[in-house]
C-alpha cells in the first residue's frame, strides 16, 4: 500500500518557503505521493447565515495546478495527485492542458483525482451548471483521454465539440490516471466502468466493504479486471487517535487499498513543523 501525504491546504498559509519545506520534508520521510484538495471560490457567509458547507470564503485554498507546477520543481519522485479536482466546474480542454503541463514538468508524476463537488455557489461563479454535473463528468473523462492520447483529435459529444485540434505538449505517457472520489452510487459506477481508481472517504468498516463490493460488481459488469482500479483511502489524524493509526491502515490493507493518504488538517497543529512532525510519526508506524 503506497502511503502519501495530504497537502494541508487550509492550514499551511501562503509562505512559499513553508510550502517548500513541507513538500521536501515529506519526500524525505518516504511518502510516495502528495494529494491536494481543490476549491476555486468560497462562499461569503455574511449573506448566508444558514451556510452548512465545510468550506467558505475565509478558508484558503492554493490553486492545485499552479501549486503542482511549483512542487514539481521542488521534488524528485513523489507523485502529484488531486484529491479531488472538481472537474465539471472547469473547462475540459483547459484541464487537459494544465494536467499535461504538470505531468511534463514533473517527469510523468501527475495523477488526476476528480469529483463533482457540492458547492453550487462555486459552479454559478464559474459559469457552469450544477444540476447535470455528474453526467457531464462522464463525457469530460472521454474528452480528457482523447486529448492526452493524440496530437490532434475530433470529438462530437453532447457538451463538447472538437474539430481536429489538440494540446501540445502531451503527457509523458500520453495518458494520465483518472481516479474518482465520492460516496454516491453513481460515483462507484463511474469508477468501476471508467476510472483508474476510487478515493473513498470513510473508515475501513462494513459500509466500506459493501461499497467496495458494489464497485467490483460495476467493474466486472464493464468487463474490466479489478486489478486495474486502485483504491486510495484516507487517514485523518484529527479523527483517528495515534493508538488507532496502525489498525486503521491495516483495515484498509485488508480491504485491498492500494494507496493511503495521511491528512493532518483538523488536528490543532500550530505550524508547518508540527504537520511534518506528525507525518513523520505516522509513516514510522504504518509505513
Amino acid at each position: 500500500m503506497q502511503i502519501g501525504a495530504v497537502f494541508p491546504q487550509t492550514e499551511i498559509g501562503t509562505d512559499p518557503a513553508a510550502i517548500r519545506a513541507w513538500a521536501q520534508a515529506i519526500e524525505g520521510l518516504g511518502y510516495r505521493h502528495i494529494l491536494a484538495y481543490d476549491h476555486v471560490l468560497g462562499a461569503g457567509l455574511d449573506t448566508r447565515p444558514d451556510w452548512r458547507g465545510p468550506y467558505h470564503a475565509g478558508i484558503p485554498f492554493h490553486e492545485v495546478f499552479v501549486l503542482f507546477g511549483y512542487l514539481a520543481a521542488l521534488t524528485e519522485s513523489v507523485e502529484l495527485a488531486t484529491g479531488v479536482l472538481i472537474l465539471p466546474q472547469r473547462q475540459t480542454a483547459l484541464v487537459a492542458k494544465q494536467a499535461a503541463e504538470v505531468d511534463v514538468l514533473s517527469g510523468g508524476r501527475m495523477r488526476l483525482g476528480i469529483g463533482v463537488g457540492w458547492n453550487a455557489v462555486e459552479y454559478d461563479a464559474l459559469g457552469e451548471p450544477f444540476g447535470n454535473r455528474g453526467t457531464r463528468c462522464e463525457e469530460q473523462i472521454e474528452v480528457l483521454r482523447a486529448l492526452w492520447a493524440s496530437p490532434t483529435t475530433s470529438y462530437a459529444g453532447h457538451w463538447h465539440q472538437i474539430d481536429n485540434a489538440g494540446i501540445n505538449p502531451l503527457p509523458v505517457r500520453r495518458r494520465i490516471p483518472i481516479w474518482l472520489g465520492g460516496q454516491a452510487e453513481a460515483t462507484l459506477r463511474r469508477a468501476g466502468q471508467m476510472g483508474d481508481g476510487w478515493l473513498p472517504q470513510r473508515p475501513p468498516d462494513g459500509t466500506a466493504r459493501a461499497m467496495l463490493d458494489r464497485l467490483w460488481q460495476h467493474t466486472a459488469d464493464a468487463g474490466r479486471d479489478r486489478a486495474d482500479v486502485g483504491i486510495e483511502a484516507r487517514l485523518s489524524t484529527g479523527l483517528v487517535p495515534p493508538d488507532g493509526w496502525v489498525a486503521y491502515a491495516a483495515g484498509w490493507r485488508e480491504l485491498g487499498a492500494t494507496h493511503l493518504g495521511v491528512n493532518t488538517m483538523g488536528a490543532n497543529l500550530a505550524d508547518v513543523d508540527e504537520h511534518i512532525a506528525v507525518l513523520g510519526r505516522v509513516i514510522a508506524e504504518i509505513g
